[in-house]
């Protein structure tokens, strides 16, 4: 089976808004065994909007469109739909009624005419009732084509998606199964990673596709198994993935795709009843950021000091004027004082503590820009490693943050 996903808005086409509709909904069809062939961004123009529908007629299976269902005049996707169809708009009595109470009893005011359109549907399309908005989605056929119409509000489509459109895919079509399964790794690059693995990757059956899916100081190893028979499909995935990973055991955080290696480390200090803090300075807080942003992250995270100035390291962090002279503020000395400090301050047992030049400038150091130093202390000691992580700026920090998380990863792992 295959899938297309059309956004409709000149807001995406302009950069004034990040389409996000189209990742969520690509994961719902994944799920049901459905792929998503392609997904186009188009203009909120008639003629460009007919032009798409008419293209994907008979070439795909479905087409899932979001985008132009709103309550003003500039939202023209009904009214179009309905010209494809050779159809007209009727009202839909349940969702006028719908419409209605929730304009009159949550904004508290008389139902505009511009409300009532939102009741218009195709005559020949069935609707989609939409709980959580005023604009219903529609499912349209087409000779062999599913067209299938959501607003592009994020929550509403999502509570379509969910609540109407993937039973309804489930109920009409009959679906191979399609299952994921991903590895984490990080430290080891995609392309000595590609030749550790060849021989295996080689040896995978036609039916299991690998797809590399590198970013700053990780690579994701994605599996994905097509075909008819879950279990045999599920049986082959796990085989294959007993047998890589002996190959990238030192690399090799975790098999599921929730599995970051943040979320690892969070695991290991909850179970382990431990405590991190961070002391970052060219990292800008973005460590501390990363940690926290897991659910459950107060169980084990005690805080964090963002020292960007040299003054507040001297302040601060009692880092002596004469160590940050001796030995600049971007070096393996000031980098431990940091985590020493850290580890006085909050009381915890791990710190990641960084200091370095993300650039463009060099600012207080004469370091070279993208050299920064981290340093972990652990219960039993301190220390710190450098790293030339090059440029641009967002690169320096990205991998900075990935970096340390990773040594205190090996270090939790030893205690």
């Amino acid at each position: 089976m295959r899938a297309t996903i059309v956004t409709i808005g000149d807001e995406i086409l302009i950069g004034q808004i990040v389409d996000t509709n189209s990742g969520f909904i690509a994961k719902e069809l994944d799920k049901i065994g459905i792929r998503v062939h392609e997904m186009l961004s188009i203009s909120d123009d008639k003629q460009h909007i007919l032009d798409t529908l008419s293209s994907l007629q008979n070439k795909c299976d479905v087409v899932i469109i979001t985008g132009g269902l709103g309550p003003t005049k500039d939202d023209i996707t009904k009214k179009t739909l309905c010209e494809y169809m050779d159809d007209d708009l009727v009202i839909d009595d349940s969702v006028l009624k719908h419409v209605t109470k929730l304009i009159e009893d949550y904004f508290k005011r008389p139902i505009t005419q511009l409300n009532r359109d939102q009741a218009l549907v195709p005559s020949k399309s069935k609707v989609l009732f939409n709980k959580v908005g005023t604009a219903p989605g529609m499912w349209m056929e087409k000779e062999n084509t599913v067209f299938v119409s959501l607003p592009g509000v994020p929550y509403e489509m999502k509570y379509l998606i969910e609540n109407e459109v993937v039973p309804k895919l489930v109920e009409k079509f009959k679906r191979p199964y399609i299952i994921h399964k991903t590895l984490l790794t990080y430290g080891v690059g995609e392309s000595l990673l590609a030749e550790r693995i060849e021989e295996w990757e080689d040896n995978l059956p036609s039916f299991i596709k690998l797809a590399y899916l590198p970013s700053p100081g990780r690579v994701r190893l994605r599996l994905s198994a097509r075909g008819n028979d879950e279990k045999v499909l599920q049986d082959a995935l796990d085989f294959q993935i007993a047998k890589l990973q002996p190959q990238i055991s030192d690399c090799l955080v975790g098999l599921d795709e929730g599995e970051t290696l943040e979320v690892v480390v969070g695991k290991l200090l909850a179970n382990k009843n431990l405590t991190i803090a961070t002391m970052e300075s060219c990292t800008g807080g973005k460590i501390a950021s990363t940690l926290t942003a897991i659910a459950g992250a107060s169980k084990y995270f005690k805080g964090s000091i963002v020292s960007y100035a040299t003054q507040v390291k001297e302040d601060l962090l009692n880092i002596s004027e004469k160590l940050i002279e001796e030995e600049s503020v971007v070096s393996e000395a000031v980098a431990i004082a940091m985590a020493v400090d850290g580890q006085k301050k909050f009381k915890t047992d791990y710190v990641i503590a960084t200091t370095g030049n993300a650039g463009p400038l060099k600012g207080d150091a004469d370091a070279e820009v993208g050299t920064v130093f981290i340093a972990v202390a652990t219960p039993e000691k301190v220390f710190s490693e450098q790293f030339d992580f090059g440029q641009p700026r967002e690169k320096v920090i990205d991998r900075a943050v990935n970096k340390g998380l990773e040594l205190v990863y090996k270090e939790i792992l030893k205690n």
